[in-house]
């Protein structure tokens, strides 16, 4: 995310909410540390990819629905939960950086647009270009052109998983 170019910063899971998850998921099931085998899980804790013996667990998240207890919105049917990696324990959060996270040219995102009360107002597929800052920071743009637009959920196309959030600038 280039910094001096934009506002559009992403969000890595809250740290009040990665204390929970690391007890009981958004699906009410318990957290199960494991030591990452292979490495390379994108860790929603700190925005970055697992390294092969870190502790790690995968958690249901429901980002939309704790967004929404955050601002008091309503969003409905629209709630969903899905999987994330995160740390097993605390790990600091995020280290500042230019880039967006999960970010490899060719790689299929979609960006899911919410309004204040946690509606889907629009969406877009984004196949992330050579230069994948710049594809985010266009596909971004545009979505908060539209005023409606509060925050937008970049989620992986194979997978469906929540990868982060990009609030209103």
């Amino acid at each position: 995310m280039r910094t001096t170019e934009t506002l559009h910063a992403p969000r890595a899971v809250a740290p009040a909410a990665l204390a929970e998850l690391r007890v009981v998921d958004d699906a009410g099931r318990p957290c199960v540390p494991y030591a990452a085998t292979g490495g390379g899980e994108p860790l929603r804790c700190c925005l970055r990819a697992a390294a092969p013996g870190e502790r790690i667990a995968l958690v249901s998240y429901a980002p939309l629905r704790r967004w929404a207890a955050e601002t008091g919105a309503e969003p409905g049917a629209y709630d969903e939960q899905g999987p994330v990696f995160v740390h097993a324990g605390e790990c600091g959060g995020p280290a500042p950086s230019e880039e967006y996270p999960f970010a490899r040219p060719g790689a299929l995102r979609t960006l899911r647009r919410y309004d204040a009360a946690g509606r889907i107002v629009g969406g877009r597929l984004l196949e992330l270009p050579e230069d994948p800052a710049e594809g985010f920071g266009r596909a971004l743009a545009e979505a908060f052109e539209d005023p409606a637009v509060a925050l937008v959920h970049v989620r992986a196309v194979e997978y469906g998983c929540f990868h982060f959030e990009v609030r209103r600038p």
